[in-house]
């Protein structure tokens, strides 16, 4: 065994659906990011008290250097510190699926929005694009002034350049994971305390995130017809499309693209997605194909190909930013981006670059409000960049101009301003299909593809703005944005934050002779209560292009939160008419008065200005703020004296609010609506330099805000943890803290990651929650000897401090063996606790396999279940294997047997062979271990092939890893055959391969279990997966599945010492194959042959099953 403070001690904790707190852990010897495998995941506790999310983990790296092991459902789950970083404790909370961790020194550059809070958003960073990218640390730096010094520091490090952007003043770099600790050190200098501050010229760092089209006929719906008979087509515009490519050579767009270049990280301009082909098609196709029938918008027009996103639809910021300032180089006076991303409170680059290059090139950006639906209460969905100020952001309607479910709806995250700005038909749109794209419709016609989207509605107005262009050549993309959103119909039954100014027209557009200087007029949010607010006005100027003057009725049309017409009064507009003179401009003022009306929410709608033939709409809207209070949280420190290096988080019990407050002088200051609040709060302990020296840790869940209130937050209430095992020469190594409370809307949690209890101390304040609505949890891990591990939980309250020693009496011994398939191993034994309560926390240490370890556990009111992860000599974890909860007695002893095998094939609740509809697939470990544990291991290779009636019909280049293959409804006769080789990390089980023969067809929607078997083999083994040579032998059989039990028809088994090259038969008698070895060292192979009674088989082979010696 080797343990080491110093950084070999792993401590794994998982804490669930909302976590925050600080983590201290020691560095966890753990596998490195992107690596096949992953070590050990925690998650949420299952519905049947099971542990979810158990299938690996990803490791990613931050900003910091410190690396992140992440769950599959987003959670951390360890840390990894960066070397020199030792004892640097982390925050760590989840809200909204999303884990933050942050470590303590990246704080104050968050909090200041000076560092994007992406780069510590691990559910992001662990996203398979990333990986897919490679193992750098992608990062978009904006600098301030010419020639920052930062920069030759960043480039000292050794990072790579891979863009710049004047629109930005930045550019994007790529740091392998070994120097990322370099680039801290070079964006950052020392600050105060643990804080670090940005580096000179250093303005702003963010993640280069990750965009993806945004996919979920119709130019009549919009008036193009009407515009090409009036000889507006586009002709003479330039339409750059930023999207996966665009397929030339499709009759509808051939000759129409003149310029494309690749900005993604695909080989080529080719479109292999077939998104971009189809968007370009929609904006100005010629529909030459179909007749005419599917003829885009402005079919006049010139597409600019700016090949953004990948061969699988996704694309980085800094490629998309590059592409943004070519099309406007290039010329472009329409550029259509039906992507984005998740919008973050703060200016993004993408945000940025679409106002700055707005304004300095007159182009007008075009861009998809999201597939992301409605958001709840006054919380919006608008991704980025659609969010930008001067984008002209599209939601999607269907052909009966009824709003799309999946149409991202506003207010804009961060400050509530009025987004979208316009609708467009993004239902069901057909449009050219890309040769080389995956995307498919067999329902379309021959050479076209029926799509639902905001991607698909972002090109409709794309191709009316090229249109109105072609009429006004001399118009900026502001004056095209006025005049198609004030031009636009309004659409009954929904407000501004759904439909904008209403779904484009643009025959309206074309006949404008008057047009709004303000596309929006938005009034933010009046605090409550209304009595006393005061009205708030706002001009919205008309100007007159025409040479004689228009007379405008002015009218003002709003809804509220119901849906309802707004009570009359609450929106006005004054004049009720204006004149505006030829060539000159006019202005009416609207006001919102919101003591009016009862009803509390957002309310939107249109100033509509008719006269001359034509109509302006300028959309409206104010937030009448619900019943809220301030609540002041005071903070004092061990001294009494008010402290200000603490972290507070405010979570609504009733609406699901998650809130960061902070003042530096220590009362922090927030308005929230009434309800049932949590106040947690961390207040840190003043230590030497940059040192972790302690914290107080109170909560203070049920907070009623009803009234203005403050509460004071006293790390004096705080006291200590003390927990110890009989055991006095065991070291106590890992140590978690936390407590969850249940809520409708899923709830939240906090806790801490540390390496020990030391001085960090606990306390409840206030009243307790009711039932089991709060759970807390405290585990402990020690090692020496033998392995102790502790877990207590209480409900209603947390701890305030908690001191106890355990009793032999009290504790399990569980005796565990892990194997080595191969010489010189190591590994993990994990064990997670899991108390019945929103979270389970565990904890191990690297050891040298093979390996005996009792370990000793209590057992009142907990759950056990292992982990074991087998690591390489690059400390990548290549095999894991793990149980179920176990219910230990005290007083008893238990073995548990890892990574020895027989390795192969195993059947399960969620393993096996399935079909749902015309789809067929399989999930099925083919490395179970001896003891019949689920798991997994990397391979150096896999395939799975699947027949029909003797054809092949797909392939794919894994181990039937859950990859749905297509196939017709009808019955058929299936072969399904899959295998994999391992090497390097094991001498045993080094091919295994099964191919299943069965018939099917479809049966509905619903998933089907497919008749399917497997043969187990579980001989008695060392630990080292050896039997002894030139004995005789028994080996236990058995088959699971289809043909297990009564419904076995026959069985065959047949043995290999040559590695699989010869094969003899072997007689299977009451369960057991009796062999007898050869005298030489070597290996033993099996291959068997299963029918079930009515037909169906499995034919399994492994190959070096086990080692003789």
């Amino acid at each position: 065994m080797r343990l080491s403070k110093a950084r070999s001690a792993a401590m794994l904790v998982a804490l669930v659906t909302a976590t925050g707190g600080l983590a201290a852990a020691p560095a966890a010897a753990a596998g490195t990011p992107g690596a096949p495998g992953a070590a050990f995941a925690g998650g949420t506790a299952g519905t049947d008290g099971t542990a979810g999310g158990r299938s690996g983990v990803t490791w990613v790296t931050l900003v910091t250097g410190d690396r992140v092991a992440v769950d599959e459902n987003g959670g951390a789950v360890s840390v990894r510190r960066a070397e020199g970083r030792e004892g640097v404790p982390f925050s760590v909370r989840r809200h909204d699926g999303r884990t933050y961790v942050v470590p303590a020194d990246a704080r104050k550059l968050v909090r200041d929005g000076r560092v994007d809070q992406r780069l510590f958003d691990v559910t992001e960073l662990a996203r398979a694009e990333y990986r897919e990218r490679g193992e750098g640390l992608p990062l978009i730096v904006t600098y301030r002034g010419a020639r920052p010094a930062a920069k030759q520091k960043l480039r000292a490090a050794g990072t790579e350049v891979t863009g710049t952007y004047r629109s930005v003043n930045g550019e994007a770099v790529t740091a392998e994971p070994e120097i990322v600790p370099d680039v801290w050190e070079a964006l950052t200098d020392e600050g105060s305390g643990t804080d670090r501050s940005a580096a000179p010229g250093v303005d702003k760092v963010f993640l280069d995130g990750v965009r993806k089209a945004s996919l979920d006929r119709s130019t009549a719906q919009i008036g193009a017809p009407e515009a090409w008979k009036s000889g507006f087509d586009g002709k003479g515009v330039k339409i750059a499309v930023l999207d996966t490519g665009v397929d030339q050579t499709h009759p509808d767009l051939k000759g129409v693209e003149v310029e494309e270049k690749n900005f993604s990280d695909a080989a080529d301009a080719v479109d292999r997605v077939g998104h971009g082909t189809h968007v370009a098609s929609i904006a100005a196709g010629s529909g030459a194909k179909a007749n005419g029938k599917y003829k885009g918008v402005a079919p006049g027009a010139r597409i600019l190909d700016g090949k953004v996103l990948d061969d699988n639809g996704s694309g980085y910021d800094s490629g998309i930013l590059a592409g943004m300032e070519w099309a406007a180089a290039q010329g472009a006076k329409v550029v259509n981006l039906s992507l984005g991303g998740y919008d973050s409170p703060e200016l993004d680059p993408l945000e940025e670059a679409v106002n700055r290059l707005s304004k300095t090139t007159g182009a007008l950006f075009v861009i998809a409000a999201g597939n992301e639906g409605p958001g709840s209460g006054t919380t919006g969905t608008i991704g980025s960049p659609g969010s930008a100020d001067a984008a002209l952001t599209v939601a999607a309607v269907d052909k009966q101009d009824v709003l799309a479910d999946f149409s991202s709806q506003g207010p804009r995250n961060g400050d509530g301003g009025l987004k979208p700005d316009i609708a467009a038909p993004g239902v069901g749109i057909v449009a050219a299909k890309a040769a080389e794209g995956f995307l498919d419709d067999p329902s379309s016609p021959k050479g076209y593809l029926s799509l639902d989207g905001t991607s698909m509605a972002t090109p409709h107005v794309a191709g009316a703005a090229a249109i109105l262009a072609q009429k006004h050549p001399d118009w900026t993309g502001a004056q095209l944005k006025s005049a198609l959103t004030g031009s636009a119909k309004g659409l009954d039954g929904l407000g501004a934050f759904q439909q904008g100014n209403g779904r484009a027209d643009i025959v309206a557009a074309l006949g404008q002779s008057v047009v709004g200087e303000q596309s929006s007029l938005g009034f933010g949010v009046q605090q409550w209560p209304h009595h006393d607010d005061k009205p708030q006005s706002k001009d919205v100027v008309y100007r007159n292009l025409g040479t004689e003057p228009v007379t405008l009725d002015l009218a003002l049309r709003a809804t509220g939160p119901d849906g309802k017409a707004a009570p009359k009064g609450l929106f006005a507009v004054s004049p009720a008419k204006v004149t505006v003179p030829a060539g000159g401009t006019a202005s009416a003022t609207v006001t919102t008065d919101t003591r009016i009306g009862s009803a509390d929410g957002a309310y939107s709608g249109a100033v509509v200005a008719t006269g001359g033939g034509q109509s302006v709409r300028t959309a409206v809207a104010v937030v009448r703020e619900v019943e809220s209070y301030t609540l002041t949280v005071k903070h004092l420190g061990r001294d009494g004296k008010a402290s200000g290096d603490y972290e507070t988080t405010l979570a609504g019990l009733d609406d699901g609010t998650f809130e960061n407050v902070y003042d530096a002088d220590g009362t922090a200051s927030v308005r929230l609506p009434k309800g049932s609040y949590i106040v947690n709060s961390n207040i840190l302990v003043p230590g030497a330099g940059d040192e972790f020296a302690g914290a107080d840790w109170l909560a203070r869940p049920g907070v009623e805000l009803t009234r203005d209130t403050t509460l004071t937050m006293d790390a004096r209430a705080a006291k200590p943890i003390r927990l110890a095992v009989p055991d006095r020469g065991a070291e106590l190594y890992a140590a978690a803290v936390d407590y969850g409370v249940n809520t409708e809307q899923g709830g939240f949690g906090f806790g801490w990651f540390l390496e020990d209890f030391g001085d960090v101390r606990t306390a409840h304040l206030g009243a307790a929650l009711p039932g089991d609505a709060l759970h807390a949890q405290i585990t402990a891990d020690w090692t020496g000897k033998n392995d102790h591990h502790l877990a207590y939980s209480r409900k209603g309250t947390f701890w305030t401090g908690y001191e106890r020693t355990a009793k032999a009496s009290e504790l399990a011994a569980v005796k565990v063996t892990t194997g080595a398939p191969a010489k010189k191993q190591k590994g993990h034994v994990a064990l997670f606790a899991d108390t019945g309560g929103f979270s389970f926390t565990g904890a191990s240490v690297e050891r040298a396999l093979p390996s005996t370890v009792t370990h000793f556990v209590n057992t009142d009111g907990v759950k056990w279940s292992y982990s074991v992860g087998q690591t390489n000599a690059q400390d990548e974890y290549v095999a894991e294997y793990f149980t179920g909860n176990r219910n230990y007695r005290a007083g008893r002893k238990y073995t548990e047997r890892f990574n020895v095998g027989v390795f192969g094939p195993k059947l399960g609740d969620g393993a096996g062979l399935f079909r749902t509809g015309d789809e067929v697939y399989g999930y099925l470990p083919l490395v179970a271990d001896g003891a019949g544990h689920d798991g997994y291991s990397v391979y150096d290779k896999g395939r799975t092939v699947l027949y029909r009636n003797g054809q092949k019909v797909a392939e794919s280049a894994t181990p039937l890893e859950g990859e749905p293959f297509t196939v017709p409804a009808g019955r058929a006769d299936y072969r399904l055959r899959t295998d994999m080789t391992r090497s390097g990390f094991t001498a045993v089980s080094t091919r295994v391969s099964a191919e299943w023969a069965f018939s099917s067809k479809r049966s509905g929607e619903d998933e089907v279990r497919l008749p399917a078997s497997v043969v187990r083999f579980t001989p008695e083994l060392s630990s080292s997966s050896t039997a002894k040579a030139g004995a005789a032998f028994e080996v236990p059989v058995t088959v699971q599945g289809s043909a297990a039990g009564k419904n076995l028809a026959s069985l065959t088994v047949q043995v290999s010492y040559d590695g699989g090259k010869t094969w003899k038969r072997a007689k299977v008698a009451q369960g057991k194959v009796k062999l007898k070895h050869p005298k030489a060292a070597g290996t033993v192979s099996f291959r068997a042959k299963a029918a079930d009674k009515k037909g169906n088989t499995v034919t399994q082979t492994i190959v070096n099953a086990y080692l003789t010696k």
